[in-house]
């Protein structure tokens, strides 16, 4: 550990002094001193140089890439040791919300969620249930966190990182790694770098300047780095020309000698696409297998287009990393048992934390006793998690209607509405000829079972067919046509393996698929053909059309009239290896909103999404609550929150646009998606509330929003110099009648010195605190150096920001109620 140290610590000093080139695209070429790539054992601890010497060249090159686990886990890779030296394969597990095995673990709160609480010990607290249940589940690499910024609303897994903003996103992302590692797990910083979509994601070119690279994407990867994480995933992606997994400026220029990154990098699944160029960039493991750091390595080895002294390098990374971990020789610490009730507490308390009221008029939460609606799917069935890598088999989840049932007790009446169908309602024997069990077909095993019959539509109208299927593999999923033309196609390349944590499951766990299609009145063909495989598998076929939801939302409307409060679920569906169309809220749920604030204003929507939201039915609603994806103690914490048992602590780490017409990348495709395979990041440093500000555009609602159930007040603004930053002083003082959560926010302007690229403001420092009412609290926030310089691409280095600033205090990035300035020495 000591030579691990000492060698992190030179190279973080030589860091400064090191200038990188800039070629003419914005990439970075490689650093005057090299000497991190021309001696890759510089700081390798004896011990590991011992055990290289002794490794085989096939053994080396096992310690590179993935492999079959012969007593696999479920876990998503598996890199086999090398038993007669005491190197223990490795199990790598996703996890951005919790451990992803087959087995139970706790599911936690989407980062996003965990984001919104402000609060870098509650992210520790989180890193180390994951980080003990990792090791409890046989796990040694913990594939999170995801740190890549919110750049676009569409990303399909924005739920996974934490915000658009670089101070918060560090902040968060360190202090989750600690508790992570604290408890002997390896935690993998994702996605470098760039990845900021999943639209093309495996062949996008990302486009970006220097400043921009640094000040905003790069920014919080960095302090994953200072934090100590043990490994680093290099993206799908291209940035500059060149991938990512193979681009030297990123995974040494950049990584090692400007960072001093001591651990290994290794690519995302799939996502190596060389074998030389990659490992002299410094790429050190391909992931899950060995295409390029298979039989490939060794040839290049043996032909010696590749150094072995560079296969050295990357296995002593690995192994440096095993021995901080106290993995070689056996003598890793025992492992421990999970604590289910502990990592239940703490997900209790993040998705508290975390919820965000971004409304409440005329009073309309917290709610009273009395007559409660509860209306839309996710109502009744609990919406624990994303899709994807995300994906967590939760020890237990609740729905929201049983948990408001228990809190509004005995004396109140609590009713409920569908409101919107996920899953489909039977098809109508009627309209079959002949009949067949649709509602639970079964096929026995190595049988296949095959219909061939009518079905009769009464009325035109657009039919969405829904079937469900226990068969695990799409393949066997059955083949339904109509009119000719197949429902539920396998989806070309990767689309199979993601689908969404909700819509995808029946709630009696059946995979679900659906397809939309319009059918006139009259007699279509419907022809069935379904395999039972190995096993067997049973199918049901369901159907939703435009006179069924007009009957669940009459229905809904119906229980909303007689309430005095209705809550309102809404949904959206989010996961990794697609990006959403559209920032509203899918199906016919906007349809559904307005119906029921048409009969009762006092309507609250809950919203379980998964990013930015449009409302156009906002207004008419009495409050919204944001509570993402919430894990399995979300409904006890929307319950909690819906009747004021705590305040509702969160705030919004990314800016909310008013509709898909409104936000930094709408109306540019070369902006989002990319054109002909190359995207731009012509926004520069305006990414997320500094684009707002920086067109004055109103968003709807701003970064750093959420209300509280109470009131507070700011005064005593002073700035002063302090450790090459300036602290910021003010008193918060709950003005209210009940305790409450504030969240103080500090930006500051620019700096009239610097002949480059400013913002409007950037976050500077922020606080969270619990104040009883009419306590007050006098704080004092840093803002550091680092939040006060600029990238300068023409020295390849920060340069600090001198002179007066402007500093403002306040409750959101556009609701800024102090203000003040402070004086920036060099």
């Amino acid at each position: 550990m000591t030579d691990t140290v000492s060698r992190r610590s030179t190279l973080r000093l030589l860091g400064a002094a090191i200038a990188v080139a800039t070629a003419a695209t914005g990439g970075l070429t490689p650093p005057s001193r090299a000497w991190a790539q021309d001696k890759p054992d510089a700081g390798v601890a004896p011990r590991v140089e011992a055990l290289i010497a002794k490794l085989t060249l096939d053994e080396k090159i096992s310690l590179l890439h993935g492999a079959t686990d012969p007593a696999t886990l479920g876990q998503a890779g598996y890199v086999p040791g090398v038993k007669r030296l005491g190197i223990p394969p490795l199990r790598l597990a996703d996890g951005p919300a919790g451990v992803r095995v087959t087995k139970h673990a706790t599911a936690l709160p989407a980062p996003v969620l965990l984001a919104s609480a402000f609060d870098p010990a509650l992210a520790r607290r989180y890193g180390q249930v994951i980080g003990r249940e990792g090791r409890a589940l046989g796990q040694d690499v913990l594939l999170s966190p995801m740190v890549n910024l919110i750049r676009t609303p569409y990303a399909g897994r924005n739920f996974e990182t934490f915000s658009e903003d670089p101070l918060l996103s560090s902040d968060l992302v360190a202090a989750e790694i600690e508790g992570i590692q604290g408890e002997g797990l390896i935690a993998t910083v994702k996605h470098y770098a760039m990845n900021n979509q999943e639209k093309d994601r495996t062949t996008v070119d990302v486009r970006i300047d220097e400043q921009t690279m640094h000040e905003t994407e790069l920014r919080a990867f960095e302090a994953a780095v200072r934090a100590g994480a043990g490994a680093v995933m290099g993206a799908y992606n291209k940035v500059n020309g060149t991938y990512a997994c193979e681009s030297k400026p990123l995974l040494t220029d950049i990584l090692r000698t400007r960072w001093g990154f001591d651990g290994w990098v290794m690519t995302d699944w799939h996502a190596a696409h060389s074998t030389v160029n990659a490992l002299t960039a410094g790429l050190d493991m391909e992931m899950p297998d060995g295409a390029y750091f298979g039989a490939a390595l060794k040839t290049a080895a043996q032909d010696r287009s590749v150094l072995e002294q560079h296969i050295d390098r990357a296995v002593g990374r690995v192994l440096t990393v095993l021995d901080r971990f106290g993995l070689l020789g056996g003598k890793a610490s025992p492992r421990p048992a999970r604590d289910a009730e502990a990592g239940a507490a703490v997900a209790l308390e993040v998705a508290k934390a975390g919820a965000t009221l971004l409304r409440n008029e005329q009073g309309t939460l917290p709610l009273t006793a009395g007559n409660i609606a509860v209306i839309g799917p996710t109502g009744t069935l609990p919406f624990v998690s994303g899709g994807g890598s995300a994906h967590v088999v939760p020890d237990h989840a609740d729905s929201p209607l049983d948990a408001i049932r228990v809190r509004a007790g005995r004396g109140a009446k609590v009713t409920s509405a569908l409101g919107e169908d996920l899953y489909g309602k039977p098809l109508p024997a009627s309209a079959l000829s002949p009949d067949f069990t649709s509602e639970g077909q079964g096929v026995g095993t190595g049988r296949t079972w095959t219909y061939d019959g009518k079905l009769t539509v009464a009325e035109a109208d657009e039919w969405t067919f829904v079937i469900h299927y226990s068969a695990a593999s799409a393949a066997l999923r059955p083949k339904v046509l109509v009119d000719g033309k197949e429902l539920f196609p396998v989806k070309p390349g990767y689309g199979e393996w993601f689908s969404g944590g909700l819509i995808y499951t029946a709630p009696d766990g059946l995979n679900v698929r659906r397809a939309t299609v319009r059918l006139t009145k009259g007699t279509h063909t419907l022809k069935i053909t379904a395999k039972g495989g190995d096993t067997g598998q049973l199918f049901r076929l369901r159907h939703t059309t435009g006179a069924t939801r007009a009957k669940d939302v009459a229905a809904a409307v119906r229980v909303a009239r007689a309430a005095r409060h209705v809550v309102l679920f809404a949904y959206e569906d989010a996961t990794e290896g697609q990006d959403r169309t559209s920032i509203a809220l899918p199906g016919h749920q906007e349809e559904l909103i307005e119906a029921v604030t048409a009969v009762n204003p006092r309507t609250t929507v809950v919203l379980n999404t998964s990013s930015a939201t449009s409302m156009p039915w906002l207004a008419r609603t009495g409050a919204v609550l944001q509570m993402y994806y919430p894990g399995q103690e979300g409904a006890a914490a929307t319950a909690a929150v819906l009747f004021g048992d705590c305040d509702p602590g969160g705030r919004l780490t990314q800016s909310f646009p008013v509709d898909d017409d409104r936000h930094p990348v709408a109306g540019d495709a070369a902006r989002y998606p990319g054109v002909d395979g190359r995207e731009e990041y012509s926004e520069g440093i305006r990414l997320g509330y500094r684009w707002y500000d920086a067109e004055g555009v109103p968003p709807l609602f701003p970064f750093g929003h959420g209300l509280s159930y109470t009131s507070f007040s700011y005064e005593d603004l002073s700035v002063r110099t302090a450790g090459g930053g300036l602290d910021v002083a003010f008193t918060v003082r709950n003005t209210g009648r009940r305790a409450g959560v504030a969240v103080p926010q500090v930006y500051v302007g620019k700096s009239p010195d610097l002949r480059l690229d400013q913002v409007v403001r950037v976050l500077g420092g922020y606080r969270r605190l619990s104040l009883r009412a009419g306590e007050q609290r006098h704080v004092t926030v840093h803002i550091a150096a680092r939040t006060l310089s600029s990238w300068d691409p023409t020295v390849h280095d920060w340069a600090l920001g001198t002179g007066p600033r402007t500093v403002w205090v306040g409750a959101s990035s556009r609701d800024l109620r102090l203000r003040g300035r402070g004086d920036v020495r060099g």
